[in-house]
């Protein structure tokens, strides 16, 4: 290197520095979290020690209900018989074992505006019977809270709410990692940073680090994608959560409502939804903050056909999520379970071989049919443990097809932490 060319580079390093430091700031990358497929929503006052056990149950009496067998799962959902054939085994042992990867207990939509003397004692009883469950075992690996909005009405029952309930699980010692809590219907950066605020207040007033409380983001509104001075407010608001921001949600009716979609059409596949959920995805890009999809509103309840019926729409809005990117979604009852974990192991089980081909290639360092970059390698390790850490996927078949182990898959996904 030349002396001038040295002396430019010193000089731009200087001139960048700031830009670099912001960068690393503002975009640290994956948090190296597993992220759960799904979030069930409970009504607060139905919530139980047992209600993710029930709901498993539910879910299994449904598939053995409506599928018998795996030619009658592939015609209801519109899955090739083989692949239903390999994934079946599978998604009935996780119906068992963890029928529910996340588990928002719901004081908003769900439950209604009620007395306070009637929230409060829903609150204490959510708690405890969380922490009970937590004890017990039968907790669902994340779980946690949707409390009322920060709009002026609801704002200050939302804040007693999470303060009862924080305090109460601190007390009852279930304050664990898998903890989430969900702000809803976010309309102003300002609400954001309000609740980087509670979260200071609610760290001392509990004895709890600094730090420790993070919250989803739910977009259910078109002032989140859209400010008034027409930048995407919800990239603002992950940066004014201050690190705190583990996930945005998106809402699929009430943010359809607000755009004025007629209830017929308002769907997760509205060209409204899906350009919500697309800034969504650029603005978390490279952040760590986790993306979510929304629900159906559309139920398998009644006879065999409506039930197929249901199923059918569920697993083809699922896999149409994953292919877009959205690894998450929601889940409104238990005989939704079933085409949760057969559209997304079916997912991951369909891209394995190539996943796998591709990866094997790329770790050797030989040519193949494909030219990967390290991007794209970074994306196709991330595809492999994603369907790991749900259960789609075993570590040996990974040793066999990929011919490495989860912990250097990890780091080929940029997750060194699982």
């Amino acid at each position: 290197m030349t002396a001038d060319l040295a002396a430019l580079s010193d000089l731009l390093d200087e001139q960048l520095a700031d830009a670099d430091s912001a960068l690393l700031q503002q975009f640290p990358g994956e948090r190296g979290l597993r992220q759960p497929i799904h979030t069930v929503y409970v009504p607060a006052d139905r919530f139980t020690p047992t209600t993710v056990t029930e709901w498993g149950e539910a879910a299994v009496a449904a598939l053995d209900a409506y599928g018998r067998s795996s030619a009658e799962v592939a015609d209801a959902i519109g899955m090739p018989l083989g692949l239903v054939d390999a994934v079946l085994p599978l998604v009935r042992r996780k119906l068992e074992r963890e029928p529910i990867e996340d588990l928002r207990i719901d004081f908003e939509d769900g439950y209604g505006n009620r007395p306070d003397t009637d929230e409060d004692a829903t609150t204490l009883a959510a708690a405890r019977a969380l922490g009970a469950s937590l004890r017990e075992g039968t907790a669902a690996p994340f779980h946690g809270i949707r409390f009322k909005s920060f709009e002026s009405p609801s704002r200050r029952r939302g804040l007693r709410t999470l303060d009862l309930f924080v305090g109460e699980l601190v007390s009852e010692g279930g304050l664990d990692d898998g903890l989430r809590l969900t702000l809803p219907k976010v309309t102003s950066v300002d609400q954001v940073a309000a609740m980087v605020t509670t979260c200071d207040w609610l760290e001392h007033a509990h004895g709890l680090p600094s730090g420790r409380l993070g919250f989803e983001i739910q977009v259910e509104t078109p002032q989140s994608i859209l400010g008034p001075d027409g930048t995407a407010l919800v990239a603002r608001m992950i940066h004014a959560a201050d690190g705190r921001c583990t996930g945005l949600h998106y809402g699929t009716y009430d943010y359809s409502a607000s755009c004025g979609i007629a209830a017929e059409y308002q769907s997760m596949e509205h060209p409204a939804a899906d350009h919500a959920k697309a800034v969504m995805q650029v603005a978390a890009a490279g952040t760590g903050v986790q993306l979510s999809d929304g629900s159906t509103n559309v139920m398998p309840v009644g006879d065999a056909d409506a039930v197929h019926r249901a199923w059918r729409l569920h697993a083809r809005l699922v896999r149409r999520s994953l292919e877009r990117g959205y690894y998450q979604g929601w889940d409104l009852h238990p005989a939704q379970l079933p085409t949760r974990y057969l559209a997304t192991y079916g997912f991951y089980r369909d891209g394995l071989s190539s996943a796998s081909a591709r990866l094997r290639a790329y770790t050797a360092g030989v040519d193949g049919a494909f030219m990967d970059e390290p991007a794209t390698a970074v994306a196709l390790a991330g595809f492999v443990l994603r369907g790991l850490e749900c259960g789609a996927i075993t570590d040996d078949e990974v040793g066999t097809a990929i011919g490495i182990d989860r912990m250097r898959l990890a780091q080929l996904a940029r997750r060194p932490t699982i």
